[in-house]
């Protein structure tokens, strides 16, 4: 098992699900989802391609009924580079799957073999190629502060992952949970974690990395988990960390926009929807112009696409 899993306390299930649980839980999101052809059915929290067929096959069937004309548009799953092959694929692509997500973590090979992750940075090559060419979506996840990582490390494998070319990324900033060898590695002090605020300037930096190449972010942290929470004993954990981020990017960009005239008060336009995070947790990002001596001002404007701009300065 590798140095940071605890699937238990990151997912919340103490249970795995078996067919009769696949087929309540889309039963009832069929009823309530409305838009269900922009939707998918997802099996999370493990490797899916690495557990037993015959399991496998189990969750696979409860849920096909549920796709098609009228139903969700397919089946997300998350699994490890090393358990993809054409053979798999093509089973995977005949029940309807038509995400897939890998669970890089690093493409530094020492990274991954500090960690105990099994897999190299070529298997994730090779990997994410044949996903691609048997015309699946492409995900993909990485960690942000493992054990013997770097923030040049962590860059490195974010430039990695954008020469894959996928659809979609998630980024983990390590969270180190009780019970695991990066737990041990942390209490006796051979492991140290990044601080909080270094954390945000890097995934903030790694965010717009991607976004910059046309590469939807979906996720970032982990999602608000008591279980999480109880275990955790260290680490990058934060309920709104992915929001401390895009707290962080538009006080960057305020700040280009600001650091030539420094005028005494300027008005931001943001899209829909991103108010609050313009504004900052708190209206941090107001406050911290405020002690500049800048006002700032900032409104929605529902057409607008671009994160973030200038709509008059004084």
């Amino acid at each position: 098992m590798c140095s940071f899993c605890d699937q238990r306390s990151i997912t919340g299930k103490a249970e795995i699900p078996h067919r009769a649980d696949v087929e309540r839980i889309c039963g009832q999101a069929f009823e309530e989802i409305k838009n269900k052809s922009e939707a998918e059915i997802a099996f999370f929290g493990g490797s899916f391609t690495a557990i037993s067929r015959n399991y496998m096959l189990e969750l696979l069937e409860a849920a096909k009924p549920f796709l098609g004309e009228g139903g969700f548009k397919g089946i997300r799953i998350s699994t490890r580079p090393d358990s993809i092959s054409e053979e798999i694929l093509d089973l995977l692509k005949g029940y309807g799957v038509t995400t897939i997500e890998l669970g890089v973590q690093s493409m530094d090979d020492g990274v991954l073999s500090a960690n105990d992750r099994g897999h190299t940075a070529s298997d994730v090559e090779k990997a994410a190629e044949l996903i691609k060419r048997k015309g699946f979506t492409l995900g993909l996840q990485m960690m942000v502060g493992l054990y013997k990582s770097t923030p040049q490390l962590d860059r490195f494998t974010a430039e990695r992952l954008i020469e894959l070319r996928p659809s979609e990324v998630r980024i983990y900033p390590v969270a180190v949970i009780d019970g695991t060898r990066l737990a041990e590695l942390y209490k006796s002090g051979e492991y140290k974690t990044y601080e909080l605020e270094k954390a945000v300037e890097l995934c903030a930096e790694l965010i717009m990395m991607f976004e910059n190449e046309g590469i939807r972010v979906i996720k970032v942290g982990l999602h608000a988990s008591d279980d999480v929470e109880k275990k955790l004993v260290g680490g990058l954990y934060h309920p709104a960390f992915r929001e401390l981020c895009d707290n962080f990017i538009y006080r960057s960009l305020m700040l280009k926009a600001v650091e030539e005239t420094k005028p005494k008060s300027i008005s931001f336009t943001v899209p829909k929807g991103q108010l609050s995070k313009a504004l900052g947790q708190k209206r941090s990002n107001v406050i911290y112009f405020k002690e500049k001596g800048i006002d700032i001002q900032v409104s929605e404007n529902e057409m607008q696409t671009e994160r973030l701009a200038v709509e008059s300065k004084k």
